[in-house]
């Protein structure tokens, strides 16, 4: 019956650290949760001059053609909801870096030394790619984007009388865009592209866990291939150029990923052998001990 007290004690120092862990990850969200809210309310206060900046493509579309610039508040709630969406994507974006660290101080005491110095670095890396591949997205992917769709716009044709029994009058076909509705689309490339620059990010964090070899990546390089193809032709238009251009750069990207772990390979292989813990078998294949 002595044992059971001493059983109920380990039991409960054992849940300690559990608890600890769970108050850490509660003050963890409750600073980034702060911090985003307090990032909305200024993205609030300014969502006009970030709307005229998201609107920059489309206005630029628009007076190549000789049109007017000009999106429209179809439903009467609409132009509010539109300063909400852009007052929680500011948030989110100005958020971040406070999200990030909030994170890192979470996982950081778990964590060694040479983890902490493996892990900081991709930390640092996937918001900063992040900004990349939005910036792509707005300065490349969505001039073209929005070209390519007012490209089917029509000017109205009034035939004459003697033309009417033959052609007859031209309907025109007009872009009277919906304001909600471009900012949803425009947001939606920004995110699929600064996700997409994730990419290079995400292989070599892998990497460096062991997870995927810089040989087994390009031992799939024919199934990248055909998934970066499909992945070119759903996120954007069908435009030949665009849908070319993107996948070049992320096609690069993951090039860019199998040299990267290539890197990390040889420099772990390095360590290794200077430690005396790396082996070749009979095939010339090496391997850790």
């Amino acid at each position: 019956m002595a044992a059971t007290p001493d059983k109920e004690d380990e039991l409960d120092e054992s849940s300690a650290p559990l608890i600890e862990h769970l108050a850490e990850l509660r003050t963890r969200i409750i600073w980034s949760m702060l911090a985003f809210i307090i990032a909305m309310v200024l993205s609030y206060t300014v969502w006009k001059p970030i709307y005229n900046f998201l609107t920059h493509p489309i206005c630029a579309a628009l007076e190549v053609r000789g049109q007017n610039c000009q999106l429209q508040i179809i439903k009467l709630q609409e132009g509010f909801f539109t300063a909400i969406n852009i007052s929680f994507f500011g948030g989110f974006v100005l958020a971040f870096p406070v999200i990030g660290y909030q994170l890192w101080r979470f996982v950081a005491p778990g964590l060694y030394r040479s983890e902490k110095a493996a892990f900081l670095p991709f930390l640092i890396a996937s918001p900063v790619m992040f900004l990349i591949g939005a910036g792509f997205a707005y300065y490349v992917i969505l001039p073209m984007a929005y070209s390519f769709f007012l490209g089917f716009q029509q000017a109205p044709v009034v035939a004459t009388p003697d033309e009417i029994t033959t052609t007859g009058n031209i309907a025109g076909i007009a872009f009277q865009g919906s304001m909600h509705e471009y900012l949803n689309l425009t947001i939606k490339f920004l995110l699929a592209f600064g996700l997409s620059f994730q990419l290079p990010v995400a292989l070599t964090l892998m990497g460096k866990a062991g997870l995927v070899s810089s040989h087994g990546l390009a031992s799939v390089r024919r199934y990248a291939i055909v998934g970066i193809l499909v992945l070119a032709a759903v996120a954007t238009p069908p435009d030949v150029i665009s849908q070319i251009v993107l996948f070049s750069v992320i096609y690069a990207l993951y090039e860019v990923s199998i040299q990267l772990i290539r890197r990390i390979e040889r420099r772990r292989e390095a360590e290794l052998r200077a430690q005396g813990l790396w082996v070749e078998d009979d095939e010339g294949e090496k391997e850790q001990v």
